[in-house]
């Protein structure tokens, strides 16, 4: 029985705009797709578009007006996990946070979808802006 682990990760800058997350959708299942489960690239393509259109929606771009979203697949014998990361200029207005809302409401349940497919999510804040991270396995 093999225990190696296997790590293997991405980093790409997409446009603070609409248009930014499809390309980070994209480019996550085009390089996770082949590699990864159907179940976990699904879950992991929901919860990074979450993480992209909240950061597009509520914090400030990065120097560029751009957003950096990275990941990581992490294999561990035979069982895949991904971290998906996505780091914006921050909002002193709007920090991540899971919200109550109610069933006619028609947006505040991004972060519920994330908590629903990760097995953990956080921030993390330095003085450049902030990360939203989830992992999934």
């Amino acid at each position: 029985m093999s225990t190696t682990a296997v790590e293997r990760s991405w980093c790409v800058v997409v446009p603070h705009h609409a248009y930014g997350a499809r390309l980070a959708r994209n480019r996550l299942a085009a390089e996770l797709g082949p590699i990864v489960p159907r179940a976990l690239l699904a879950d992991a393509v929901a919860v990074l578009a979450e993480l992209v259109g909240n950061a597009i929606r509520h914090a400030d771009p990065l120097p560029g007006e751009v957003v950096r979203v990275a990941w990581r697949l992490r294999t561990r014998g035979q069982k895949p996990a991904v971290m998906v990361c996505v780091t914006d200029g921050g909002s002193p207005r709007h920090r991540p946070v899971l919200r109550m809302v109610g069933p006619e409401a028609v947006d505040g349940r991004g972060l519920r979808i994330v908590v629903a497919l990760a097995e953990r999510w956080g921030v993390d804040r330095d003085g450049l802006g902030q990360s939203v991270w989830a992992e999934l396995a």
